[in-house]
């Protein structure tokens, strides 16, 4: 697709205006390529950033609006990972559905500039409520961008490239989340928990101008008009669930979000007061956040990059190498977070570097096997569906079901309840397996005859 020059929008002027830059169409679509990946990496890390600082800042939150000692304090911070997932996974349909329709660098600058006003909202709560109202905000924007982004990467790279460029894309969940940690952790213990919020609202809202000077891949080929006249229809929707990769995918997904959206909430805290005689007795906040979240960088970095090069290269022996790696590596990660919980501190940082590994290893992976298997015309919708399903049975229970867990017995048991679901995320990927290959090849035909 690459390969092919960019075609004149129709009843439009060609001009360099749209692609600044040389005329020489296949450099210049390279070069747009690489700025719109770049510029939606930016905007991923920001939302990881975001979405952290709650976890690194959580036990000063408790600190501020509940009483020490009550028991239910933990389920109730919890719920403010609940609100945020619920707006955002109820919502990306919708969004996902328009963005099959109109330019989605629009939808994605607004969706960033809604999060960035919200995580600023969130620094000026003055109640519980208000937060978990603010957090509601923040997933309303992330929710345009979220099934969006990633479908602007796949129209502009092929199949061969897809897998690596989306594992870079996501690069930025390791990193992110890291820099939520560290950057959270830092800022709140120096300055209170609330600054750290403010701080992410200007480069937000820089982000979100950004993306108005973009255009959608889709417009240099199609002309606006044509795009427009994209429908969804809802036969559309229910032949995206009969494509038993995209439903295998989404159930692994949904088991592996389930186990990693607890544990990431809940891994500061248990450090900070379950481990706390591992630390002395008296741990920071702040080193503890900063020692996790530099192995969460080195472990998120490694395992996303050789994963999704792993992916690729397997790919040209296997059909669904990228289900297979995916389910070895999670099958992995189960073990070794269980050691997390029986080994003492510093040696279990090991551990939780391994765990890490295993579990960020299937990101470039799992989405470039969404991205293969869903048709051009729904993708979006199908990455806002999928978005849906992992989260609402996923990342919107574990945290508040970890906190109940850990308020009626303890962490340890919250964390192995959470942790077995990741076998059962293994076992789901390596089902689909024999599928994938088919349904890639089925798209790519149905593209060729379009």
């Amino acid at each position: 697709m690459l390969e092919k020059p960019l075609a004149k929008p129709a009843g439009k002027r060609w001009s360099a205006r749209a692609f600044p830059g040389s005329m020489d169409t296949k450099p210049l679509h390279e070069r747009h390529a690489t700025r719109a990946l770049l510029l939606l990496l930016a905007i991923n890390l920001f939302n990881y950033i975001d979405r952290y600082i709650l976890a690194a800042v959580e036990p000063l939150i408790a600190d501020q609006f509940f009483t020490k000692g009550d028991p239910t304090a933990m389920a109730k911070t919890g719920s403010l990972a609940t609100a945020f997932l619920v707006s955002y996974m109820v919502l990306a349909p919708a969004f996902g559905a328009l963005a099959d329709r109109v330019s989605r660098w629009v939808i994605i600058a607004a969706g960033v500039a809604v999060w960035s006003l919200a995580s600023g909202w969130s620094g000026l709560a003055g109640t519980f409520t208000a937060l978990l109202i603010s957090r509601i905000f923040v997933g309303v924007g992330e929710a345009a961008y979220g099934p969006a982004a990633p479908t602007i990467i796949a129209d502009l790279y092929p199949l061969e490239k897809r897998g690596r460029m989306l594992s870079f894309f996501y690069l930025a969940i390791p990193v992110g989340s890291a820099l939520g940690y560290v950057f959270g952790g830092a800022v709140g213990g120096n300055l209170g928990w609330r600054w750290p919020f403010y701080l992410v609202v200007i480069p937000g809202l820089a982000l979100a101008g950004c993306c108005l000077l973009m255009r959608d891949p889709r417009l240099a080929t199609a002309g606006t008009a044509a795009a427009a006249k994209q429908k969804v229809r809802l036969a559309d929707i229910f032949a995206i669930f009969r494509i038993r990769s995209y439903v295998m995918n989404t159930a692994a997904m949904t088991a592996m979000t389930f186990a990693i959206g607890g544990i990431s909430f809940w891994l500061p805290r248990y450090l900070y007061t379950d481990r706390a005689a591992d630390f002395g007795g008296n741990p920071s906040l702040g080193q503890i956040n900063t020692i996790f979240g530099a192995i969460t960088v080195l472990a998120g970095l490694s395992a996303t990059l050789i994963g999704g090069w792993c992916g690729d290269w397997v790919r040209k022996k296997i059909p669904g190498a990228y289900f297979l790696v995916s389910g070895v590596a999670m099958f992995f990660a189960f073990p070794v977070t269980i050691l997390i919980l029986k080994t003492p501190f510093p040696v279990a940082w090991v551990f939780v570097f391994l765990a890490e590994f295993f579990l960020f290893f299937n990101t470039g992976p799992a989405n470039a096997a969404l991205a293969n298997v869903t048709p051009p015309s729904v993708r979006a919708t199908g990455f806002a569906l999928n978005i849906l399903i992992i989260h609402a049975l996923g990342d919107a229970i574990s945290p508040p079901l970890m906190g109940w867990i850990a308020g009626q017995s303890s962490m340890d048991n919250a964390f192995f309840l959470v942790s077995a679901m990741m076998v059962m995320a293994s076992v789901f990927w390596l089902i689909g397996v024999r599928y994938l290959g088919a349904d890639t090849a089925a798209v790519e035909e149905g593209a060729k005859e379009g």
